[in-house]
């Protein structure tokens, strides 16, 4: 059986609206695939325009040691630099799926229809589909087979909107994820302070609330698909 996961990666690196960069949390990439390595799973990186994909500079300013030793693990990060393009994706290959964060995944995750499919067919294969943060835009619009939406009924988390409107973003853009979660008939859960890390699984359904969770949401996915 494979043992393969698929990370979804933003190929956003600017607000539309306003002078400041964005794109991957640096963080929410690391701590998730450092686990999911660890316990043997090999990972492919996804972007929605492929090659590189930009890192937001307010993770680094916010970084752990961890991440400081994948920033400077060429590597590593020359794999973000030429992350594949969904077309190149065959979704037999993965045992899950995994949406990272950072604020630009809100232009580019909702309404790509490619990795809608991805996650569609993983999902219906027996894998599991996760997010942590921002990454939970990824999931708004996926529709199995059937026709329902993915995440309608199920128990899930994702950036709150408290969290964005103490980062003080919530004006600059078009949705908050949570109220998008809930108007698709999600059961939204949050820990009940900011920032802590706070993740949930449900019918193979994993995500986590905040930079802080994607350990986490590695966490459950390795004890998910270990059943």
């Amino acid at each position: 059986m494979t043992r393969k996961v698929l990370v979804v990666l933003t190929s956003v690196e600017k607000y539309p609206d306003m002078d400041r960069a964005t794109g991957l949390w640096l963080g929410e990439a690391v701590h998730f695939v450092k686990k999911v390595e660890a316990a043997g799973y090999e990972v492919d990186y996804v972007s929605p325009k492929g090659g590189y994909t930009p890192i937001d500079p307010h993770s680094l300013s916010m970084a752990e040691p961890v991440d400081w030793e994948w920033y400077q693990d060429k590597d590593f990060m020359n794999r973000l630099g030429k992350t594949l393009k969904a077309s190149e994706v065959n979704p037999d290959d993965y045992v899950a799926i995994y949406y990272a964060g950072g604020h630009g995944v809100v232009w580019d995750f909702p309404d790509n229809a490619e990795l809608q499919s991805i996650s569609r067919k993983i999902y219906e294969n027996g894998g599991v589909v996760s997010s942590v943060c921002h990454g939970a835009a990824g999931l708004l619009n996926i529709k199995l087979s059937n026709g329902s939406l993915l995440v309608k009924g199920k128990q899930l988390t994702g950036f709150s909107n408290e969290e964005e409107k103490l980062v003080e973003l919530d004006k600059f853009v078009p949705f908050l994820t949570e109220t998008e979660l809930v108007a698709r008939g999600a059961i939204y859960k949050k820990a009940e302070e900011p920032w802590v890390s706070f993740a949930v699984e449900d019918q193979r359904l994993i995500t986590g609330q905040n930079p802080a969770s994607g350990g986490a949401v590695a966490d459950l996915l390795i004890k998910t698909l270990g059943k």
